[in-house]
């Protein structure tokens, strides 16, 4: 019999599961049964706790038909539990590291009390903790264990589940439940600490709770109602013990508190229900009053908001500091141009006006041209929504990027405001000007762009170069008008949900920008590399490096011209470099700078193979199923100063070179193609491609715009998928470069 069980329950947290599960399993403590209950989750939570539990005996995997909802999830795990004493952990929180450990030193050290009682602190996104403001009444000075009588300011440590250890026969013997519904925790924490004959504190954070942005305690709803059943369970538990009664001015006071507290919380009720709300809480002061329950003059005002239901007054009360408000950010504001102004007054009557629901408009790269999976969709839109009219927002210089069809729009202009504002669609793999105000009824799909390898999003503030000042709460502000993200794997799902948390959907269909690697032909490719000047049996190399956040200057991390004449006249390369380079990367004869080429998926097309650093295209170019290899030479710097999600040395699409002649080497002796490259490159396809077969832009389409959420193309598994082979692919028997082995060590590839 284990001495904990850990009972995390999980709803819709894939993305923070694995660290929540990671923090009990590592723990010092290593005597304990990890009970993982999948609340009936429409995502990946049930998958991953498969997963933890092939891994470990101590976890207990448990699946819930339907969803149960948070004190049902618990309540599951809890029959399940056989530990000398229950814990409960929310799926997207922590426990701190050797928590377990002083937990169970402490119960040893009081007794085996019925209740234990630690500290917690808030993580913020910022990566700020916020230890609980009143951790002094957790001190383990005096007389120990003890009752509530003895130490009554418990009951002002948060009211919630997770901050505290529960000798189990204790829970068993009192037929302890939690209840349905929102606010579960009220009805089980009261009485838990009223009942308990012995409580322990300990004077030591054990869990970090996340301040997770989209929580449901955030979400406006109707079930905030909830509270006033749950504060009913309480009374009624005090009402069957008469010897509790003397607690009863005291949770009068905490229930009227409570209560005010979510009326004056923004956003958690909907529109048109505060004055239910209040009502509702007028009837239940008057239900469950207490003599003997007044407090200080700040209470005795909270009180009589909900004592006599003062709406109306509190109303009046917010819309004045709201106008004083507005008219001082309008005194400070800087004046802006005429232009400008008349611009933005535009804009405000164009949001005024009708929605177009048969408008859509779209946006790439910061207003780069007609590219990515923006540039997909559109083309998708108009194949299968033909009914929806598209424009796409593009500098002038890029407008010769965008095929016939879509309207054209340049950025700053009242049309480009007007589509801005009156389009029920938005499309962009970044964000639109931070002016936008997304209407109620606008669908913004944020596409993004690539894989993520790099760190993105709130993971930069570990990495400040490479954020260059970046705005994070204005960050947070861009995600929390998005609807729907696009996801091409389970790690770029997981990976998005965390560094850009938000409401939104995520649409796990593929990157469309992709789907061409399936629906090109042989012609295709022999048209592009005609277009691209790459002679005829040639082995076309596409070499695009990614940008260095810890340089100040972007100098090629290879020599170009020495490679090609290393090679031999078989090989060219097709150089692209980043749109931060501001400059071509070489300028040899059989070097073709395609930096400028409006579509990278056309150059991986025309390319035989991949030579890349540590651009998310290889997760892109994995899906032609053609040789990728990899240049790490200055792993360790990019690392340092971006950060990764993991080491590509050690889980690389194919051959990995870390010098400039290990790379020559590679391609003279053939190992950029060889049977280990293809193992590693079919691995690497497995993790990452998963959902990339061709259909992505259609799957989007369908469901976004024609509402077919179900019934959508099925995913074609790898094994099954062909894509359009390399012009080089009929080579494989003739001698592709006659050149000497360089000098220096041995390529790594087939060590690896």
């Amino acid at each position: 019999m284990p001495r904990f069980s850990v009972i995390v329950p999980a709803y819709q947290v894939q993305a923070y599961l694995p660290e929540c599960l990671d923090s009990v399993l590592s723990q010092s403590y290593p005597d304990l049964e990890l009970i993982a209950v999948d609340d009936c989750s429409p995502d990946a939570c049930g998958t991953i706790i498969d997963e933890y539990a092939a891994r470990d005996a101590r976890v207990k995997a448990l699946h819930l038909p339907e969803n149960q909802g948070l004190g049902g999830a618990r309540n599951a795990g809890m029959a399940q539990a056989c530990g000398d004493y229950l814990l409960f952990l929310d799926g997207d929180d922590t426990l701190t590291p050797d928590a377990l450990r002083a937990i169970a030193d402490r119960i040893k050290e009081t007794g085996d009390p019925d209740v234990l009682v630690h500290d917690y602190a808030r993580t913020f996104w910022t990566g700020r903790a916020e230890r609980n403001r009143v951790a002094p009444h957790l001190t383990e000075q005096g007389p120990a264990p003890l009752r509530l009588d003895d130490r009554p300011g418990l009951l002002r440590v948060l009211m919630v589940a997770w901050n505290k250890a529960y000798r189990r026969e204790f829970v068993e013997e009192n037929g302890f439940a939690f209840p349905p519904g929102l606010y579960e925790d009220t009805p089980w924490t009261y009485p838990v600490l009223m009942a308990a004959e012995s409580i322990a504190t300990l004077d030591r954070v054990c869990v970090h709770y996340r301040q997770r942005r989209g929580s449901i305690l955030a979400t406006t709803s109707r079930r905030h109602f909830d509270i006033f059943e749950q504060y009913d369970r309480v009374f009624a538990f005090l009402a069957e013990r008469p010897e509790l009664a003397h607690w009863r001015p005291v949770l009068f006071r905490r229930m009227v508190d409570h209560f005010s507290t979510v009326f004056t919380s923004p956003g958690r009720l909907p529109k048109g229900s505060r004055g239910e709300f209040l009502r509702t809480a007028r009837a239940h002061y008057r239900r469950h009053h207490a003599v003997g329950a007044n407090g200080p003059l700040r209470t005795r005002l909270r009180h009589a908001l909900v004592h006599y239901g003062l709406h109306r007054t509190y109303r009046a009360l917010q819309w004045a500091v709201s106008v004083r408000r507005r008219a001082h950010k309008a005194g400070v504001k800087s004046v802006r141009g005429l232009r400008s102004a008349l611009l933005q007054l535009h804009y405000r009557v164009q949001l005024r006006l009708p929605l177009r629901a048969d408008r859509a408009v779209f946006a790439a790269y910061w207003n780069r041209g007609h590219s990515c999976n923006p540039g997909a969709l559109e083309k998708a839109f108009r194949t299968h929504a033909p009914h929806i009219r598209t424009a796409w927002i593009a500098r002038p210089e890029h407008h010769h990027t965008i095929p016939p069809g879509p309207r054209r729009l340049r950025p700053g202009t009242f049309a480009y405001w007007t589509a801005l504002a009156r389009s029920k669609y938005l499309v962009n793999n970044v964000n639109f000007d931070r002016r936008l105000r997304k209407r109620p009824g606008q669908v913004f799909v944020q596409t993004q762009h690539g894989t993520p390898l790099k760190h993105m999003g709130l993971d930069l503030q570990e990495h400040p170069a490479a954020a260059a000042g970046m705005d994070f709460e204005e960050l947070l502000r861009g995600v929390d008008k998005w609807d729907y993200v696009l996801s091409a794997n389970r790690h770029t799902t997981l990976t998005w949900e965390r560094v850009y948390p938000g409401g939104y959907r995520t649409l796990e269909y593929g990157y469309p920008r992709n789907d061409v690697f399936l629906q090109a032909t042989s012609a295709d490719v022999t048209r592009i590399r005609e277009s691209l000047g790459v002679p005829e049996g040639a082995v076309a190399l596409l070499y695009a490096p990614t940008h260095r956040d810890y340089r100040r200057t972007q100098r090629p991390a290879l020599d170009l011209d020495r490679i090609v004449r290393r090679l031999g006249p078989r090989f060219v390369i097709l150089a692209r470099a980043h749109y931060w380079q501001g400059g071509p990367l070489a300028s040899a004869d059989r070097v073709i700078d395609v930096s400028d080429h409006p579509s990278v998926e056309s150059l991986c097309l025309a390319a035989d193979a991949l030579v890349t650093d540590y651009s998310s295209l290889m997760f892109d170019y994995a899906n032609l199923d053609r040789p990728i290899v990899v240049h790490t030479e200055d792993w360790d710097a990019y690392h340092a100063a971006r950060g990764t999600y993991f080491d590509l040395r050690s889980s690389p699409p194919g051959a990995v070179a870390r010098t400039e002649d290990e790379l020559i080497d590679i391609f003279a002796t053939g190992h950029w193609r060889g049977s280990r490259s293809a193992q590693l490159r079919a691995a690497f396809r497995e993790r990452y491609c998963r959902y990339d077969d061709g259909r992505a832009a259609e799957r989007v389409v369908r469901h976004v715009v024609l509402g077919e959420t179900a019934g959508l193309p099925e995913f074609v598994p790898l094994e099954q998928r062909h894509p359009v082979p390399s012009a080089a692919s009929g080579l494989a028997h003739s001698p592709l470069a006659t050149v000497p082995q360089p000098s220096g060590h041995p390529p790594v590839t087939e060590s690896r």
